[in-house]
């Protein structure tokens, strides 16, 4: 079965199954398309099917042509039925892992996932967790549903993780040139799944276990989101002392070692920074261990659109304005800039907390022209275009993501008050405030 495997996976014969056409998903079928490979793309919801099936672009960085044309050729299929995993040799599970309310991991999307395609697993396939998760998962929720079906790990049937490292947009790395961990069940497994990958991504790096590389994508996420809560503490004691902490981080930035500069903002979004901490948290409890380092990032983090919505009321009162009534403008609703992805943005925390203070708020981005459906939240709200007239409109602008295709030197002309969320402007003063 390994070496059957390994040989149709060498000559590109192999059909890869991706199971969630999103953010993670459509690039790595994409990545696969391009060298070659059949793909069949698995998701939930048939309009992102149909999409595809149309030349249509669901995701603004990804095109949607190549899938068209795939599926023309014979190339590329999509579908909801879950039967048809038993036609693919290799199964890529890339679905959300969210927090519940009580910030603890929500892992239906990967045990539903499981659950719909296990009657229709077979023999001589490999499976790959990508969905970020703690430490334990893939043995824990992955394993015991294979080997309930009668299969041998390792022997038969090959399992691995090998976390997402996506960063959309950014023009320095593509899924092709970030290096790609993968830790399998078993020496076999990784061995199939350093192949699988090492076809479409230029550097493999193996690690011992499939608890390792869950560790490794935890690691990433967590050095990031305690990194962004010390600056954005910093943050506040530099507003105390009246110096601006974008000035101070960019001269700390030019020390050529020792120093890596991340930047405050008015809260953490994504997929990842913001909940992946929380699943190793929840983790070491497990084992008796508090994370006490992480849990504090974590509220410090979280406080953050609480700030902004202060420096909000502090500005519009220099101006001899309240809160309540104050029409309210918010720069960016994707969680990070030129990207049209909102998941966890703390955007729609400053909305729905603004609104609740009795603010008429709208927002403004280029990228995201209506509200999608969300999980959390149910706002109906389009994006209001950046003129000289809607500026003057607004009592407050809030730049809560910097998006490149705003205009902002209109928006430095024309807003009656600024609050800067992003170290969007080098000067800071009159109309314009830092927060």
């Amino acid at each position: 079965m390994k070496c059957e495997l390994l040989e149709k996976i060498k000559i590109k014969q192999a059909v890869i199954g991706v199971i969630g056409l999103g953010y993670v998903g459509l690039p790595l079928a994409l990545r696969f398309l391009e060298e070659g490979f059949t793909v069949a793309g698995f998701d939930i919801d048939p309009k992102k099917i149909d999409k595809l099936r149309h030349g249509e672009r669901y995701i603004e960085h990804l095109p949607a042509e190549p899938f068209q044309q795939a599926m023309i050729e014979g190339k590329f299929w999509g579908t909801n039925e879950f039967s048809r995993i038993s036609d693919v040799d290799a199964i890529i599970l890339c679905v959300p892992t969210p927090l519940n309310r009580n910030r603890e991991p929500d892992l239906s999307f990967i045990t539903g996932s499981m659950d719909a395609i296990i009657p229709f697993i077979r023999p001589g396939q490999i499976l790959s967790l990508e969905s970020t998760t703690y430490p334990g998962t893939t043995s824990e929720h992955i394993a015991p549903r294979v080997q309930n079906m009668g299969l041998e790990i390792g022997g038969n049937f090959f399992v691995v993780y090998s976390p997402e490292r996506e960063d959309p947009a950014n023009p320095e790395f593509s899924t092709r040139t970030i290096p790609k961990v993968c830790g399998g069940m078993t020496p076999a497994c990784r061995e199939i799944g350093e192949t699988l990958y090492g076809t479409i991504i230029d550097r493999i790096v193996p690690v011992s276990s499939t608890a390792v590389a869950e560790m490794v994508k935890i690691l990433e996420n967590t050095y990031r989101s305690v990194n962004i809560a010390l600056v954005n503490e910093l943050k506040l004691v530099a507003d105390h002392m009246d110096m601006d902490i974008f000035e101070v981080i960019h001269a700390a930035a030019t020390k050529p070692f020792g120093f890596k500069p991340f930047f405050p903002g008015p809260g953490l979004g994504g997929h990842c920074i913001p909940i992946d901490p929380f699943y190793l948290t929840w983790k070491a409890r497990e084992f008796g261990v508090n994370t006490r380092f992480i849990e504090l990032a974590g509220e410090v983090n979280t406080a953050m659109p609480d700030h902004v919505i202060s420096k909000v009321m502090d500005g519009l009162n220099d101006h001899g304005k309240a809160l309540r009534g104050a029409k309210i403008l918010v720069l960016g609703l994707a969680y990070k800039k030129n990207v049209d992805d909102v998941r966890e943005s703390p955007s729609f925390v400053l909305l729905t907390r603004l609104m609740a203070k009795g603010a008429e708020t709208d927002y403004s981005d280029p990228h995201v022209p209506t509200i999608p459906p969300m999980r959390n939240y149910s706002i109906q709200k389009a994006s209001v275009a950046i003129t000289a007239e809607n500026l003057q409109r607004y009592d407050c602008v809030v730049v809560a993501t910097d998006h490149d295709r705003f205009d902002w030197g209109l928006i430095g002309r024309h807003a009656n008050l600024i609050v800067d969320a992003r170290g969007r402007f080098n000067i800071v003063k009159g109309r314009i405030i830092r927060a």
